[in-house]
């Protein structure tokens, strides 16, 4: 691996914190000390014991290695499929808090993106930010207009830093992954290439704009929800200005009551905004935690921050539903159908240990009321499944579990009677109509007898291509490991016969040479007085059956 000069310091910081926590039995199987040409004394500083379990350790090495590293652990607790539930455990602890930056900073950034002088824009602005992240922070502040508004600024060159740290763990992970077994087991480059996607998307405020208006055109005949509106003329990939919204966020349970809210009908109200994403929209905010969801002083929910999201297309939304109504039916079979239609089942899954895992999941829950099945719980056990067999879910699944355990949770700690999967059976009615509507039946008949068709128009030109493939000697075969063996076992079944033949072939020629010379000399074979056919016979008879027994003994004849 070539370490890129600019970024040999920062590779040196990365060690360091590795083999401070105790991986420099890592950094030293990566090769990183003779690459970066390190001294090794350092591989002795994080010798000592320590008294953090391996999880623990992970922790503190991200958190040391600053915002990008802290929020790339954060997106991988949401990766509970892929990770040990210790890990995900200890990467949930993870708090994005950092220093705010300053006002003078803060002005030249929006100066700069919005090309007009701060004050012309706000009548007021209040320097103190509501909340200060990794990537941005957040200020109150008033247009002109007297509206009240929140503006997210990026922090300097956060992107440039992003960039870099993602660059290098691109190149640690493929170079962890040539290294390290274990590292391509778990598709550790993967799992990067995925959050490295959803930090970018996190980076551009424009997206994250557009995100919260499609969101709000879900809920215009919902007045129970609310969106803040996107003020666009005062927003860019680096600014982001929001309608201000004024409420209480869901974690502060106790003030939700001494302002007299009902906190049945406020977690009600976030769940059926979730399902209503989820099931029926197919797009969905994927961090709903009580720092990005409040109560507004009327009893609305409202939802801010859409910097991530998750979306579900028609195919897996019609996946989906199966999945979830395998699961309410408690059906293994349908389960299992249902993930190899959404493509998450690779060859190498064995099935039957597969369906062994979800028939004692079913049994966990064989005599539990629905209303008493805690959805949050059953998502975790899929999780853990999927772990154990490797089971390779899509990110956007990943994310709506990790956001319905999230809503779940919120929603019990407000009210601890709350069915998750009560209140899920009404949309679980709409999509079984929806998925039998005559207009949804026909869609999919026409989608499948056009792929059915494009298939067979294809089929000429895909035969003539592999004829041309095996006319110029180019069909290349792939053969699995088992074949492998198999031809190996097959090869040395004819190399020992064709040693056997040899062997005899030998033996016989020398044999009848002797004999013949024998009987044209009329005299005994006889060299410095030695029985030559005698000996030379018996000789090659011992060692004819030595090699016969060694073929016989190995099973290969």
């Amino acid at each position: 691996m070539a370490i890129k000069l600019r970024h040999t310091s920062r590779y040196k910081e990365i060690v360091v914190a590795l083999v401070r926590h105790g991986f420099g039995y890592m950094v030293e199987e990566m090769g990183l000390f003779h690459v970066l040409s390190l001294p090794r004394k350092w591989l002795h500083r994080g010798a000592e014991k320590t008294p953090h379990t391996f999880a623990e350790r992970i922790r503190l090495v991200i958190e040391e290695l600053g915002p990008t590293f802290i929020k790339l652990g954060q997106l991988s607790a949401t990766r509970q499929d892929l990770l040990a539930p210790e890990l995900v455990k200890e990467l949930q602890k993870l708090q994005d808090q950092v220093p705010a930056f300053s006002m003078e900073e803060v002005k030249a950034i929006l100066e700069e993106e919005l090309h007009t002088p701060m004050n012309e824009i706000f009548s007021e602005f209040r320097e103190t930010p509501l909340a200060a992240a990794s990537i941005g922070q957040v200020h109150y502040a008033r247009l002109h207009s007297g509206e009240r508004v929140a503006v997210k600024v990026q922090r300097p060159h956060v992107d440039k830093i992003i960039e870099l740290d993602l660059d290098i763990l691109h190149d640690l992970a493929a170079l962890a992954e040539r290294r390290i077994g274990w590292f391509e087991r778990y598709r550790v480059r993967t799992i990067i290439e995925e959050l490295s996607r959803s930090m970018r998307e996190e980076l551009n405020y424009t997206r994250e704009g557009k995100n919260t208006d499609r969101i709000a055109a879900q809920f215009l005949q919902h007045p129970g929800v609310r969106i803040p509106k996107i003020y666009w003329p005062y927003t860019t990939s680096k600014v982001l200005t929001m309608e201000y919204l004024d409420g209480l966020m869901l974690n502060q349970a106790d003030e939700l009551i001494e302002r007299g809210h009902n906190l049945k009908v406020t977690a009600e109200r976030l769940v059926n905004a979730m399902f209503h994403q989820v099931l029926i929209e197919g797009f969905f905010h994927a961090d709903p935690h009580p720092g990005n969801v409040m109560v507004l002083t009327d009893g609305k929910i409202a939802f801010v921050d859409f910097g991530l999201v998750g979306r579900l297309d028609e195919t897996m939304k019609f996946h989906l539903g199966s999945l979830i109504i395998g699961l309410m039916r408690k059906d293994s079979d349908a389960i299992i159908h249902a993930i190899s239609q959404l493509g998450l089942l690779t060859d190498d899954v064995d099935m039957a240990s597969l369906r062994q895992d979800l028939d004692e999941m079913r049994e966990h829950y064989y005599d539990i009321p629905l209303s008493q099945v805690s959805l949050g719980e059953a998502m975790n056990e899929m999780f853990a499944v999927a772990n154990r067999h490797r089971v390779l879910i899509p990110t956007d699944l990943t994310l709506l579990g990790k956001a319905m355990i999230t809503v779940e949770g919120v929603a019990v700690r407000l009210y601890p009677e709350l069915s998750l999967v009560d209140l899920a059976e009404p949309y679980g009615r709409r999509l079984f109509k929806e998925r039998y509507h005559p207009d949804k039946v026909r869609q999919r008949w026409w989608r499948q007898a056009t792929e059915f068709v494009e298939t067979l128009a294809g089929f000429p030109r895909q035969a003539a291509q592999l004829t041309k493939l095996l006319r110029t000697g180019k069909l290349k075969v792939e053969i699995g490991l088992p074949e492998i063996d198999l031809l190996l076992r097959k090869l040395d079944q004819i190399s020992n016969r064709i040693s056997v033949s040899i062997v005899l072939l030998s033996f016989s020629i020398i044999m009848v040479g002797l004999i013949i010379a024998s009987s044209v000399g009329n005299v005994p074979a006889l060299i410095l007085h030695f029985p030559v056919i005698e000996v030379g016979s018996t000789v090659a008879g011992l060692m004819f059956l030595w090699l016969l027994y060694s073929i016989f003994k190995s099973g290969r004849f």
